[in-house]
């Protein structure tokens, strides 16, 4: 088993929800956290942030080089950073698509380019990818975001294959929907646009689930852990977990 303890890593979109609970857990772990997002420093966290946007590939390099010179070499990253806006796809704009792939996809590949020259220095590294359910099967009305997940899962497999023999692994979570700011924009939508009640319109986004529940965001914390500490390469883990996962 990998120690985490000691190790510096880096989450991005790691100041709330979903990232938040994984840099807790990486810290509850003793690892050095570094977390990154648009509005870190907004928020009260006990951990290193830096704003940046995971887009702009100047100021990726520039944030990987402060967490690198306070913290030291980063030998975990975790691409969490991510947005989800909903339209029919003949009403899918370009912008929209572009803003899409860029956060989702784009800033995943320059955060894990920026990171991975201290992994391969160091021999050892893990890269976790958080992806979707609709990276693997497709959703309706999320074209782009379906889209940037499947090549997020690209990415993962492609990167992992390169890296096999380096010490460095790289795998992917899929989360179905999962309680946060996103899963309540979905619920919002639906109701607006089928008229359910808000209760009912959660139940169908469940139903969409494997087990058919809402993940809740410390179960993906938890199976980020787990690819941090094992030899896993090149895997996804699909959650909610179900019997026989």
């Amino acid at each position: 088993m990998t120690e985490i303890a000691g190790q510096h890593a880096v989450v991005t979109g790691g100041a709330k929800g979903i990232g938040r609970a994984i840099a807790d857990a990486l810290a509850e772990r003793g690892a050095h956290v570094t977390v990154m997002s648009r509005t870190a420093t907004q928020h009260e966290l006990p951990y290193a942030r830096l704003d940046v946007d995971v887009t702009d590939e100047t100021a990726v390099a520039e944030a990987f080089d402060a967490a690198r010179e306070s913290g030291g070499p980063i030998t975990i990253l975790v691409n969490n950073s991510g947005i989800a806006e909903s339209a029919p796809f003949v009403r899918t704009s370009a912008q929209m698509w572009d803003r899409t792939i860029a956060t989702n996809l784009t800033g995943t590949f320059l955060s894990a380019r920026a990171a991975l020259p201290d992994m391969i220095a160091a021999k050892r590294g893990r890269i976790v990818n958080i992806a979707s359910l609709a990276g693997l099967y497709g959703l309706p009305y999320v074209s782009a975001y379906s889209a940037s997940k499947h090549g997020v899962l690209g990415l993962t497999r492609a990167l992992a294959a390169e890296l096999a023999d380096s010490g460095v692994t790289v795998n992917a979570v899929c989360p179905g929907y999962t309680e946060s700011e996103m899963l309540q924009r979905a619920i919002k939508n639906v109701a607006a646009k089928t008229g359910k009640k808000t209760a009912e319109a959660r139940a169908q986004l469940a139903a969409m689930n494997p087990g058919g529940r809402i993940v809740d965001a410390q179960e993906v914390a938890d199976v980020v852990i787990e690819l941090c500490e094992s030899d896993l390469n090149g895997k996804e883990i699909i959650l909610p977990r179900v019997a026989n996962d």
